[in-house]
């Protein structure tokens, strides 16, 4: 599985902590990870919502199989990430919320808080979260008596988001100013060359290209 790490501005200066943890529990299961940053607070101040479309098509191109994401409380980039199409965001503090995320939903797109409760041994709490993530495959239900009933429930709210939600080449294609400009900034930098390099849909990509003037 080929893993995705997105964080915003606000908490750059965490980013090498959290990938250094990610991509240590990540290679021990097999798996690889993209650090997409936000390395610093100085270039283009990436944030939720621009981190949200950079997920969306990540996800829906192919370019990585989970996002892991976050913002100060985990709260914003989570809503943000599920307004997008083809994304099943969720939200982890501990271990355990990410051993259920993974079990009973299933989902492809993880947010955390990287400010709210990020204290002495965080790091640690970190890395038992993140192999409670990889620990089994995705979507195997729990408990184990309901694990048909989750996993009907996950597919579903799959069949949901495709009704409910457009097309992300629509997105990337908005006219309107403000949905613009986020599209542009969310492939600002390292960004548009790390996603180039991953993406699988050649129409996303000339998508985004086009929102570029590329």
């Amino acid at each position: 599985m080929r893993i995705a790490l997105v964080m915003e501005w606000s908490t750059s200066e965490r980013n090498e902590i959290v990938y250094s943890v990610l991509k240590k529990v990540a290679e021990k299961n097999g798996h690889s990870v993209v650090n997409y940053g936000q390395f610093n607070q100085e270039d283009y101040r990436q944030t939720y919502n621009q981190n949200a479309v950079l997920t969306g098509a990540i996800l829906n191109s192919g370019a990585a199989d989970l996002v892991i994401t976050g913002c100060g409380t985990g709260m914003g980039a989570m809503l943000a990430c599920n307004t997008m199409p083809g994304v099943q965001c969720g939200f982890a503090v501990d271990p355990a919320d990410a051993f259920l995320f993974t079990q009973i939903n299933g989902g492809n797109c993880l947010s955390l808080p990287f400010a709210k409760g990020w204290g002495w041994a965080a790091e640690v709490n970190l890395e038992y979260l993140f192999e409670k993530l990889f620990v089994q495959e995705p979507g195997g239900g729990y408990p184990p008596s309901a694990a048909a009933s989750e996993q009907r429930n996950a597919k579903l709210l799959a069949k949901l988001d495709k009704e409910a939600i457009r097309d992300i080449k629509d997105i990337l294609a908005s006219e309107d100013p403000d949905v613009h400009e986020m599209v542009v900034n969310a492939f600002a930098g390292v960004r548009y060359e790390l996603f180039k390099a991953d993406c699988k849909d050649a129409e996303i990509m000339a998508a985004v290209d086009q929102a570029l003037g590329k």
